[in-house]
């Protein structure tokens, strides 16, 4: 019984060891018999919580532009301990994220409109969503914007990029502090 509920919920898509031992405790199964199955799915290389996480990072990160931070959270929801998470993440470095940043907000520049400031927030609140750091954000969206237009390069020369991100960071730290 327990190998065929494993055996459905990776026929679904490829799952962490958490997630099956989760499905298996919702079934009743008892930990021995789970940890029993797990174990040996462990050995013959049916679950492989590093090979998930890095298919993971890279899918997501391609597939939906999300950065560092956010896929991290992911695989963590996911029952991925941190060091095999973070040697995942370490395949997808700061270059890259910055290049994936200015991506996404050149392809939203396309349909959004209003005045730069309020494109401004719009944009730089997407990638912050996306768990982007506020200074990657930031200096994605004011090249972009002072690569669009006159008006929207003027409103871009003002931002300065740096002291907008330590505010951020301050927020963000105030924030923490105060969950």
């Amino acid at each position: 019984m327990a190998r065929e509920i494993c055996l459905r919920q990776l026929a679904v898509r490829p799952r962490t060891r958490a997630e099956l031992a989760g499905a298996l405790a919702k079934r009743g199964i008892s930990d021995e018999v789970s940890a029993q199955v797990l174990d040996r799915y462990d050995e013959v290389g049916i679950i492989d919580d590093a090979a998930f996480a890095r298919a993971w990072v890279s899918s997501r990160h391609a597939g939906r532009g999300l950065a560092r931070r956010a896929l991290a959270n992911e695989l963590r929801q996911r029952g991925v301990d941190g060091d095999t998470a973070s040697e995942a993440l370490g395949e997808l470095d700061e270059e890259t994220e910055a290049e994936t940043a200015r991506a996404l907000v050149d392809r939203k520049l396309r349909s959004v409109r209003g005045e730069p400031d309020a494109v401004f927030r719009r944009l730089v609140g997407m990638l912050a969503r996306k768990g982007y750091p506020p200074g990657v954000a930031i200096r994605a969206v004011k090249d972009a914007l002072a690569a669009q237009s006159a008006e929207a390069a003027e409103f871009a020369e003002q931002i300065d990029a740096d002291a907008l991100a330590d505010a951020e960071g301050e927020l963000d730290r105030d924030n923490r502090a105060l969950g």
